[in-house]
């Protein structure tokens, strides 16, 4: 089967940074299903795992964590699912990934894809809507209560992949305050139409942007980037009492300044289930469902901003350069390996 892979931990600007290549097609035992993988999108942790993870004795390394296609065989064990179903899921990063034609993920992390969206724009959400779900309703615990209102949520670094799904899924299913951040014009708007009640600028200081709106200070705050440079800012603006959230990797935050206010902190990695194979790992097979029936729904809808052609190393090299720059809105998206 084609893949794309590599051999050596390289900048994205190197020939040899993605390779385009063949290997085996996998066989599905246990609990697995093996996906003949249509559409992919692409993340920051792709960057990150290519910069610094080396393969292991010279095997080459698959990337990507976030799919659609179909099921073409079920292990022994798998009941969830059967040959022909269409799929949507973001895999377990200790596996093989999403970049290669047929890929093997166990069924507890997948769901069913939604009816009304082909495989392009269902591939740009399983990673994120996964993250932001589990930020919004399994670390940070918010209620699934519109009525429930007069709690303010700041989204940091609202229109990336992570923050497009988030600030849709808590204007549709809380009754919080939405404060997003943006610092360019186009972003702004983005994160103003999938639902925030209020964009500042993250290059000014967002203490002051709050103040400025005339905003009490913030209930819950979720940092999706940047979180060492925007830290004091957020110890300034939180709520006592309140509670903070990250998925980044900040090299320097002093969480004892929390102490005072009595701020609670959590971290979120969607890869956590899959990676230690909790007992609650089903979850997140529960959840997609959930959110194919939202999209069915039109209650929530893909971020999908950008294709980038045919699956292949080329193509992939270009994205993530993107990434790497910082300047992506939604999600990149890649579709068949023709």
């Amino acid at each position: 089967m084609k893949a794309i892979a590599y051999h050596h931990s390289l900048p994205i600007t190197d020939a040899d940074a993605l390779l385009d290549i063949e290997l085996p097609v996998p066989v599905a035992t246990g609990r697995d299903l093996l996906v003949a993988v249509k559409a992919i999108s692409v993340n920051p942790v792709d960057t990150k795992v290519r910069k610094n993870r080396a393969p292991k004795d010279g095997q080459p390394e698959v990337l990507g964590w976030d799919a659609a296609g179909i099921v073409t065989a079920v292990g022994p064990d798998a009941t969830l699912f059967q040959v022909g179903d269409k799929v949507w899921y973001a895999g377990a990063i200790n596996r093989p990934g999403s970049n290669s034609e047929f890929q093997l993920v166990d069924e507890r992390i997948v769901g069913h894809m939604p009816a009304n969206l082909d495989f392009a724009p269902a591939a740009a959400l399983p990673l994120t809507a996964i993250t932001a779900w589990e930020l919004l309703f399994d670390r940070l615990q918010l209620s699934r209560d519109k009525s429930l209102t007069g709690k303010s949520l700041l989204v940091i670094g609202a229109a990336g992949g992570v923050g497009s799904v988030l600030v849709q899924l808590a204007r549709q299913l809380t009754g919080v305050t939405i404060i997003g951040t943006a610092s360019r014009a186009e972003t702004a708007d983005w994160v103003k139409e999938l639902g925030a009640h209020h964009v500042i600028d993250h290059s000014l200081p967002l203490a002051g942007e709050i103040t400025r709106l005339g905003l009490p200070p913030v209930d819950y705050v979720i940092s999706l980037n940047q979180t060492d440079k925007h830290f004091e800012q957020i110890v300034e603006l939180i709520a006592p009492q309140g509670k903070f959230a990250l998925i980044d990797d900040p090299e320097h935050i002093d969480v004892r300044k929390f102490k005072g206010k009595s701020v609670s902190l959590h971290w979120e990695l969607m890869f956590t289930r899959s990676l230690f194979q909790t007992a609650d790992m089903v979850k997140q097979h529960e959840l997609l469902e959930e959110l194919a029936q939202l999209v069915d729904a039109g209650v929530i809808r893909t971020t999908l901003a950008e294709r980038f052609g045919t699956i292949n190393a080329a193509n992939l090299k270009r994205a993530h350069a993107l990434l790497e720059s910082n300047t992506a809105k939604g999600k990149i998206v890649l579709a068949s390996f023709q």
